[in-house]
């Protein structure tokens, strides 16, 4: 699922210029001159469409940063179980009281086994960094006399 070619998006209306970023080295460039590839990626949510989610649009100043960009993303696993628990944050960011799985399944799109595996990838990677760092909040307490 990779397609190359420029961005999509036409100039601004207004004929002012539009620029944007090489992902690779942050160079800027005008955007009808970068190159572009959709990729995909677990981590990748679309704002507005989840009809989108799990693609990436990569944006490069040559083709060979474009191909370097391309071969990080082939080399990256496509994980679902990290693109449900994205689904469930975004279901739930809005949400300010504790939401039932068949709610969260309904809001984000996904089956109740999809929610509750996208809640435990997501549980397992705060457990992760939990163990690695360690809660900062708790250490400050226990260094108060």
């Amino acid at each position: 699922m990779e397609d190359y070619g420029p961005p999509a998006d036409d100039p601004a209306p207004d004929d002012t210029e539009a620029f944007d970023l090489c992902d690779h080295c942050g160079q800027v460039g005008d955007a009808t001159d970068l190159l572009s590839a959709l990729v995909p990626d677990s981590s990748a949510l679309h704002p507005s469409d989840p009809e989108l989610d799990g693609r990436r649009v990569l944006t490069a100043c040559t083709v060979e940063h474009l191909a370097e960009l391309v071969q990080q993303y082939r080399d990256r696993p496509f994980v679902p179980e990290e693109q449900w628990a994205g689904k469930v944050c975004r279901a739930l960011a809005e949400q300010e009281e504790p939401v039932p799985l068949s709610l969260v399944a309904q809001m984000s799109g996904l089956s109740e086994q999809q929610a509750a595996q996208g809640v435990e990838w997501h549980n397992a990677r705060a457990r992760e960094w939990q163990a690695r760092y360690g809660d900062a909040t708790a250490a400050e307490e226990d260094d108060q006399p």
